[in-house]
Order: C-alpha cells, then sequence, then structure tokens
C-alpha cells in the first residue's frame, strides 16, 4: 500500500493527513488516525469524540494536511515541547 507511510506519520506524531475516500463520491476527509489494523484503520476527525473506521479499499490517496510539511524532527521537537506554540508568549 503507497499510503501506509502517511499512516503511520499520523499515528505516530498524532498529525492530522488528507485522505480521498471514495464512498458515495469522493471527498477528502482531514483526520487524525488513531489505530492501524489489517482491513483497515480507525481515525478520529476535528471536533469530533467518536472515532470512525476506513477500510483500505475505500481510500484512494493520503497527503499531509494543510500546513505540514512532514518535518518529523519539528514534530519530534514539538512533542518534546521544546518549541514554543503559537499561543505561548514568552
Amino acid at each position: 500500500m503507497e499510503f501506509e507511510r502517511f499512516l503511520r506519520y499520523s499515528l505516530r506524531h498524532n498529525r492530522p493527513v488528507r485522505v480521498l475516500v471514495q464512498e458515495e463520491s469522493l471527498r477528502y476527509l482531514n483526520l487524525t488516525v488513531i489505530d492501524l489494523m489489517e482491513d483497515g484503520f480507525a481515525y478520529r476527525k476535528a471536533g469530533r469524540r467518536t472515532p470512525g473506521i476506513l477500510r483500505y479499499d475505500q481510500v484512494l490517496a493520503v497527503s499531509y494536511a494543510r500546513g505540514d510539511d512532514g518535518d518529523t524532527l519539528k514534530n519530534a521537537l514539538r512533542e518534546a515541547d521544546e518549541i514554543p506554540q503559537p499561543n505561548e508568549r514568552e
């Protein structure tokens, strides 16, 4: 699966990814992966508490969410709280 790298990135760094899904029609979803399974993955959409599940055969493409460049070093520093968040003032 070509997009597994993006799903693992989302799961590992708790960052949203943009997923093109084919259901009744094509649509883009911004979601954060919370679990990878054998035939699909569990996700959470922003602002929603209830998780959903997508099968891999429903997913056509995955990419970084808007504003995310996939810089894992920056994410590691953010997770370690070494970079001040935009809403924090020194």
